[in-house]
């Protein structure tokens, strides 16, 4: 257990200034990251991470704000009380110690399928709602500005805006797909890689990804994908597939397609003035004109 005195008891503690001192850190994050500045970029998100501040608002986020706030992993603790709360605060740090997640399933909206969530421990939330404030800041600065889904800011709605804008005036080809099990397949060593972050919190959030998860009684490995239910995991994916626009564009460039009447062949650039993506989480749109 923590024996570092809270600064304040739960219930009087000043959310709102406290907001500003991490949103403050994040718009450096953020600054550092869209310079190029990887040293500064670094020694920032490690000062976040630290900050009791932040370390608050993770804990509010997970056992006050959250729908699923009175869902247990396998450590069967939910509903913290306000000292537990603060408790809580002083025990988040990055270790590479980490329990499994448990599986719960959960009915897929029109559907006879079921969808498996994994479920973190309240202490593995807090952290991983943590590590978000720190990682988020900096790939919002990289991102692609055609991505809507799990994204601060952005809804469903912007992504509808964004296609109603692109086929408002002129005609397009439009390929509507999804990436089937997007989540379940990731790929942990290409996701570490591209994540590029400094060596502790490499291995945590690799712990997180090869933690395994209790179905039941029974422990199975997670050699590949995210767990859906994990506070960090939309922002895994969202990295994990970011850079899809340019790798389609690229692609692109390479097929062929036979003119009217069989007259040669023409490059799909030549014969496509403009080609874009809109990606909503794993659904996505290409408009081609």
């Amino acid at each position: 257990m923590s024996t570092v005195k809270p600064m304040y008891e739960w219930n009087k503690t000043p959310w709102r200034k406290l907001e500003k001192v991490v949103f403050k850190l994040q718009k450096r994050i953020y600054q550092a990251a869209n310079r190029g500045d990887i040293k500064a970029l670094r020694r920032l998100q490690k000062l976040l991470m630290k900050s009791w501040a932040a370390k608050c608002l993770a804990v509010r986020r997970v056992t006050q704000d959250n729908k699923g706030k009175k869902t247990a992993g396998v450590d069967g603790v939910k509903s913290l009380t306000p000292k537990q709360r603060l408790d809580l605060i002083g025990n988040i740090n990055l270790s590479s110690k980490v329990s499994p997640t448990r599986r719960v399933w959960i009915p897929k909206p029109g559907t006879e399928e079921k969808r498996p969530l994994g479920i973190p421990t309240m202490k593995d939330r807090a952290l991983q709602a943590l590590v978000k404030l720190a990682l988020e800041p900096e790939w919002e600065a990289r991102f692609e500005p055609n991505q809507y889904g799990f994204r601060p800011g952005r809804s469903c709605q912007d992504a509808i805006g964004a296609i109603f804008s692109a086929i408002r005036y002129k005609k397009k080809y439009v390929l509507d797909a999804d990436i089937a099990k997007c989540f379940d397949k990731i790929d942990h060593e290409a996701l570490l890689k591209k994540l590029n972050t400094f060596p502790l919190l490499r291995r945590q959030i690799k712990a997180w990804l090869r933690a395994g998860v209790m179905d039941g009684q029974q422990l199975f490995p997670t050699l590949e994908g995210t767990p859906q239910g994990g506070v960090i995991s939309p922002l895994l994916a969202n990295i994990a597939l970011h850079g899809m626009e340019h790798r389609i564009k690229e692609f692109a460039k390479t097929l062929d397609i036979k003119k009217p009447k069989g007259k040669g062949q023409v490059s799909w650039q030549q014969k496509c003035r403009s080609i874009s993506l809109i990606r909503y989480a794993d659904d996505f749109v290409i408009l081609a004109r």
